[in-house]
């Protein structure tokens, strides 16, 4: 697959790898920027994509963030469509005790692009019966 990625600003770093193998390609801050404790702030990264029709891109957060000062993604994954071309921005939160210091060129975030199983809709009178029905919300125990 390629992915065809813009720079929308000159000091845009290109998202990469950082290992062979990996599932995600790191996203990294354009501009410093302080998140204090239980806010949130719209990262820029300064970059675009054209992903292949019938493929997103899901923004996920980076687990050394949320372990080592509570700082993750608020609405994760975040859902790219292969339709959307402007800048990708990252929605990050604080839930730490401490304000978070976002620099530029830092790690932020990680992007899986993925192939989408398009569903056909059919509405119906009735569902098929299951062991579960209608039960949720923690109905499945601990």
């Amino acid at each position: 697959m390629t992915l065809r990625i813009k720079k929308t600003d000159e000091a845009a770093v290109i998202p990469r790898y950082a290992t062979e193998g990996d599932a995600g390609l790191d996203l990294f801050a354009l501009e410093p920027l302080t998140i204090p404790p239980s806010e949130y702030a719209l990262v820029r990264t300064g970059i675009a994509l054209e992903l292949p029709y019938g493929t997103e891109a899901q923004i996920r957060p980076r687990s050394g963030l949320a372990l080592r000062y509570g700082v993750t993604l608020l609405n994760s994954p975040g859902t790219i469509d292969c339709g959307y071309r402007g800048e990708i921005k990252v929605l990050m939160i604080n839930h730490g005790r401490e304000r978070f210091t976002v620099t530029v060129g830092m790690k932020i975030a990680q992007m899986v692009i993925s192939a989408p199983v398009y569903a056909e809709i059919v509405l119906v009178e009735e569902l098929s019966g299951s062991k579960r029905g209608d039960s949720g919300f923690g109905s499945t125990g601990l």
